[in-house]
């Protein structure tokens, strides 16, 4: 992994104690957490583990900006996500959304937000593993061709601001 990219993207297994010790301001009311596990279930087939694959650098640049964009958008004051790369197993994490405000509303509407960003522009990709002993890639963001110069848009995403 390149340097600074674990502070977002990790094969480490997530700590949300570390993401709430790290976002911790005595001035929020709120803190509102979102956390994606591996099910065991997917589409009418029985999972039995996931792997996820990234572009670690863009990974890491793109949740920067969301967290970045959050903080813009949103009346809150923390913000972080990390995602877990590598194997996992049912019931481990692999995303995590932190959001601290002062006050409810904002902390979960900019939770909101910065999972279906995530979603939406990450280049992140899982591959899940089923019980019958194959296994298939879920669609994820696909990557496009920077213009020559340019690689400040590497994934398919558009981050303009709303009105």
């Amino acid at each position: 992994m390149s340097e600074g990219s674990e502070r977002w993207v990790t094969e480490d297994v997530l700590s949300l104690d570390a993401l709430l010790q790290e976002t911790e301001d005595p001035a929020c009311g709120a803190l509102a957490v979102f956390g994606g596990a591996v099910r065991n279930y997917n589409d009418g087939r029985s999972v039995s583990g996931m792997r996820y694959e990234a572009h670690t650098a863009m990974a890491a640049r793109v949740l920067r900006e969301v967290e970045e964009e959050m903080l813009a958008r949103f009346d809150i004051a923390r913000a972080r996500i990390i995602h877990r790369v590598g194997s996992l197993k049912l019931g481990e994490m692999s995303v995590y959304v932190v959001v601290r405000a002062g006050h409810r509303g904002p902390a979960f509407d900019a939770g909101r937000w910065g999972i279906d960003e995530l979603k939406r522009r990450v280049p992140v990709w899982k591959e899940e593993f089923y019980v019958e002993g194959d296994s298939e890639f879920v669609p994820g963001v696909p990557l496009k061709q920077p213009p020559i110069g340019d690689e400040s848009s590497f994934a398919d995403n558009n981050t303009t601001k709303e009105s």
